[in-house]
């Protein structure tokens, strides 16, 4: 009787001593750029923060620091998660200028008009040719913004013409180079600085989607917005990474690994694409209140834009192709993933070349009735 007792009692103290390990809590440090009442933080990390806190049971918990406030700049961000100074960041990867070149094709002119067919085909994209790029970190979400605009301050861009004289900020490398193409002068900033450039005068506008403008009210320093026809592609999208550091990762216990996995991958980068596709009336609504003016480029005047830029495709082609990839087979890849997804959302292809121009009402045409023609 008393090696049974023994054992039942060793067994006891072995889960006492277990029971801590089992319970401990874990809490993540997440940095990112934006405000926390920016539309991203607020109604997409906050929630994704809260799911995996619940189906943790609550062992998982996130400290949430935004606008930077862990010290260094956007572009500082993906070496802080590979780095372990943060667990997880939110950052576009087209900050570090070149550094990333394979998930820039998704950043080239009239790709898409779609944040959440762009964001499945990228997280796609990613799994299949472009792990390789970010090691040490562990993707949890690659997504793209919705359409992303002309905003200035002085003049309305309505042709190829206007934009000559303009220095504009754009995100990222491919977008600043667009704006070479269109006759130009980029000036790159991380989004943070844009509303003290604008009201210096260093720069005369930006491209930016909608949703992003209020959180820095950059629409309260500028007077004149320039959309493109929503029956075309649109002039750009970039790029954003949710990333978490790998150790930091492969270190959690099994069971809270398969929490952030339940949570992660395709699946959220679709859901925080199609919130982007659903965010840009409310925050347009904001400029045509304040009387700004608001003009579609039809597609009939965005073919001369497409025709400026359409070296762009080759020159990425040409630049992955000499870092040892095959640039051509992964640019139809890209566009290949976005048509697929874009079919999935019975959108239908056309060839962009309809449609009128002129001054905006208090309403854009919904995407959702909107015919989308996917790239070539």
């Amino acid at each position: 009787m008393i090696r049974p007792f023994r054992l039942t009692l060793a067994l006891a103290s072995a889960m006492l001593l277990a029971a801590p390990a089992l319970a401990q809590e874990i809490t993540l440090k997440v940095h990112h750029f934006w405000p926390s009442t920016a539309m991203g933080p607020s109604t997409l990390l906050a929630p994704w923060c809260e799911k995996i806190g619940k189906d943790s049971g609550g062992r998982i918990k996130c400290q949430i620091y935004p606008s930077m406030q862990l010290g260094g700049t956007p572009p500082q961000l993906i070496d802080q998660v590979k780095d372990g100074v943060a667990d997880i960041v939110w950052t576009l990867p087209g900050y570090t200028a070149g550094r990333f070149p394979l998930m820039e094709v998704f950043e080239l002119p009239f790709m898409t008009n779609s944040a959440e067919s762009a964001s499945r085909a990228a997280w796609d994209y990613f799994v299949q040719s472009a792990q390789k790029e970010f090691p040490g970190i562990k993707a949890l979400a690659i997504h793209a913004h919705d359409e992303g605009y002309v905003h200035t301050a002085k003049t309305q861009v309505r042709t190829l013409a206007d934009f000559r004289g303009l220095r504009m900020r754009a995100p990222t490398r491919q977008t600043n180079r667009m704006l070479s193409a269109l006759g130009a002068t980029p000036v790159a900033m991380p989004l943070p600085a844009l509303s003290e450039a604008l009201s210096k005068g260093v720069v005369d506008g930006f491209l930016l989607p909608w949703e992003v403008i209020p959180s820095i009210k950059a629409h309260e320093l500028v007077k004149y917005h320039s959309e493109t026809d929503p029956q075309a592609r649109s002039l750009y999208t970039a790029v954003f990474l949710l990333a978490m550091n790998q150790a930091r990762y492969d270190a959690l216990p099994a069971d809270l690994r398969k929490v952030i996995d339940d949570n992660s991958g395709a699946a959220l980068s679709g859901t925080f694409g199609k919130a982007w596709d659903a965010s840009a009336p409310a925050a347009r609504r904001l400029a045509v209140e304040r009387g700004n003016v608001i003009y579609t480029i039809p597609s009939t005047e965005l073919v001369n834009w497409q025709k400026a830029t359409a070296a762009l495709s080759d020159d990425w082609v040409r630049d992955v192709t000499a870092k040892g990839n095959d640039g051509k087979a992964l640019l139809q890849a890209a566009k290949d993933l976005i048509r697929k997804y874009a079919r999935r959302r019975g959108s239908l292809a056309l060839d962009g070349t309809t449609g009128l121009g002129g001054v905006q009402p208090d309403r854009r045409p919904s995407r959702s009735s909107a015919f989308f023609a996917p790239p070539p």
